[in-house]
């Protein structure tokens, strides 16, 4: 069984690369989530791409994007939408989600889901909020364990 190496080894990211595609849709929420991303990967010494869209629904071609013309070794989606009263919610959480997925598996590159999909404005400033509950950090640490873990997996 191979042992995959932690993460949390600052000297083995000094070489990462990850991209950040930020939706400015309900920027109040996306802005902590991102403050909360990039802290954590310049805490670690990680250089990072920053890549600003309309919304939701536009991340997945601008992930496609950063990927096919950067040397990026993971990408983080970070975005917030928040039920409404009409079925729009269903259709951009389930093709933005479906997109990423798409992309990750085509192009064998970790991209990680820090699109937040909630029912109200309170439970995204929740998940946006504190360093211990901001989505954004968590989504950081995912992309730096997958970086790792893909590198040891292509060995």
């Amino acid at each position: 069984m191979t042992n995959i190496p932690e993460a949390n080894n600052t000297h083995a990211h000094n070489q990462t690369r990850i991209g950040i595609v930020a939706s400015q849709f309900n920027s109040f929420v996306v802005e902590r989530l991102l403050k909360g991303c990039i802290q954590t990967l310049e805490g670690k010494g990680i250089v990072y791409t920053i890549v600003r869209v309309p919304g939701a629904f536009e991340i997945p071609v601008a992930v496609k994007a950063l990927i096919k013309n950067s040397e990026c070794d993971a990408v983080v989606a970070l975005g917030a939408i928040i039920r409404g009263e009409t079925p729009h919610f269903e259709y951009i959480a389930n093709e933005c989600s479906r997109g990423l997925a798409s992309i990750a598996l085509e192009l064998e590159t970790p991209v990680i889901f820090g699109v937040l999909t909630v029912n109200t404005t309170e439970q995204a400033l929740d998940r946006a909020g504190s360093e211990e509950s901001n989505k954004g950090v968590e989504a950081a640490l995912a992309a730096i364990d997958m970086v790792t873990t893909m590198k040891v997996l292509r060995e």
